[in-house]
């Protein structure tokens, strides 16, 4: 006798991705998401993408409004209240074209390919200053948690450095960026933003004294020259210039740090492709791509449709939030043979982590180069580096990355 088998409600398995549990491990949820089809329809209110090509066309598709101060003004009533989305709306992520390509043009010679590779000395130091650091506390067999001692610590410290940040107000900036990237998930209440708005609000204060330093007694780093460029040009607001530097922070530590810690977890729980990674140069751009996509920092991104349209065969109305299930589209089985295996050795990864078109991660060239230097090093030195315990994650779903990752050096 067969049996029926009864899909999940998708606004049911939303809601117990947004739980605590889910969120320790959301991924079993999208599969059921993903059984209603590549993209899930919530009665007209909401589109959940959960497909790889739905969700590549919508990163690259202009229709497809970012959660700039307009769409936010539909989409969430009394936001203006709350300073961490007033801040948000003023940078690059969270704006569309003409302001978007103004900011893109303003910041982006110093993140790109030929400008990162001249930051390779600075990376491999700061990335040997990293891994001492974790032989230090590791010493005596300790036990050493990664997130804060060099995940976090490696990634500040790069955009630190590249910034003019000082090393001692880097190490404060961790409860700060932790408390800011609360505000990117779904909320019930307006209230829930509070943690946001006190992360942001020192954030906004602490990087406004740091231009006007580097406005009085310019030195070499990039705030410096940001600074000067602004004051030049008039390309952007005294408000703009200091919102794109506090997404510059920000987005250079929080995925980063998700990224590196994820890289090593997974290299421990795939001992044969931690030793290739280890050993063999050539293996680190593959892992770092299948890291992206089999565990992403990112989960997911927000688009709202900018007109009526007809998306993959499905009528989209003007103004629907279109939820692009990133972490999803990365194991879709139309685009990846056995997605739930981790495999460094795929080719044409191409995951959808990092986004796409012209919102394309500005730092992804200097995230990609970090991440192949200071792993593998930290792995050549600790070649009997484990687990000390159950790796946690944060209470967090858009920005999912790990609370603990407890090791011991051997």
């Amino acid at each position: 006798m067969s049996t029926v088998q009864t899909l999940a409600d998708p606004a049911d398995v939303m809601l117990r991705l947004l739980a605590p549990e889910g969120k320790q491990n959301p991924y079993p949820l999208y599969e059921e998401m993903r059984a209603h089809g590549p993209l899930v329809d919530l009665n007209g209110a909401h589109v959940f993408a959960t497909g790889y090509a739905e969700c590549a066309r919508a990163l690259r598709e202009p229709a497809m409004l970012s959660t700039d101060a307009a769409v936010q003004d539909r989409k969430m009533p009394g936001w203006r209240e709350h300073s961490s989305w007033r801040w948000l709306t003023r940078n690059m992520l969270f704006a569309n074209d003409p302001d978007h390509e103004r900011y893109r043009r303003f910041f982006g010679n110093a993140f790109a390919a030929r400008s990162v590779e001249a930051y390779r000395p600075l990376v491999e130091r700061l990335a040997a200053e990293a891994v001492e650091h974790v032989a230090v506390l590791g010493a005596g067999c300790a036990s050493v948690d990664l997130v804060p001692e060099f995940s976090f610590r490696f990634a500040a410290d790069v955009i630190g450095e590249l910034l003019g940040i000082p090393a001692d107000d880097r190490r404060r900036m961790r409860g700060i960026i932790g408390d800011i990237t609360t505000a990117l998930d779904p909320i019930g209440d307006l209230s829930e933003l509070d943690r946001g708005d006190g992360g942001m609000d020192r954030l906004a204060e602490y990087t406004a004294e740091l231009v006007a330093q580097r406005r009085a007694a310019p030195g070499t780093d990039l705030t410096s020259a940001f600074v000067r460029a602004r004051d030049e040009g008039g390309e952007l607001t005294e408000e703009e210039l200091i919102a794109n530097l506090m997404l510059l922070t920000v987005a250079a530590t929080e995925a980063p740090q998700d990224l590196l810690s994820n890289m090593v977890r997974l290299a421990l729980e795939h001992p044969a492709h931690g030793a290739r990674l280890r050993d063999d140069p050539s293996a680190a751009p593959g892992f770092v791509d299948e890291t992206l996509r089999y565990d992403p920092a990112v989960q997911a991104l927000n688009r709202v449709a900018a007109h009526d349209m007809d998306y993959f065969g499905m009528k989209i109305a003007k103004g629907t939030p279109v939820t692009l299930l990133i972490a999803a589209a990365n194991r879709d089985p139309r685009r990846f043979p056995d997605p739930a295996v981790f495999d460094p050795s795929r080719s044409g990864d191409q995951p959808l982590t990092l986004s796409g078109g012209g919102h394309y991660c500005l730092g992804a060239a200097l995230a990609r180069m970090s991440a192949e230097t200071v792993v593998p090093m930290l792995l050549r030195r600790f070649p009997a580096l484990e687990l000390a315990g159950t790796p946690t994650f944060r209470d967090q779903l858009v920005q999912r990355g790990h609370a603990t990752l407890p090791v011991v050096t051997g």
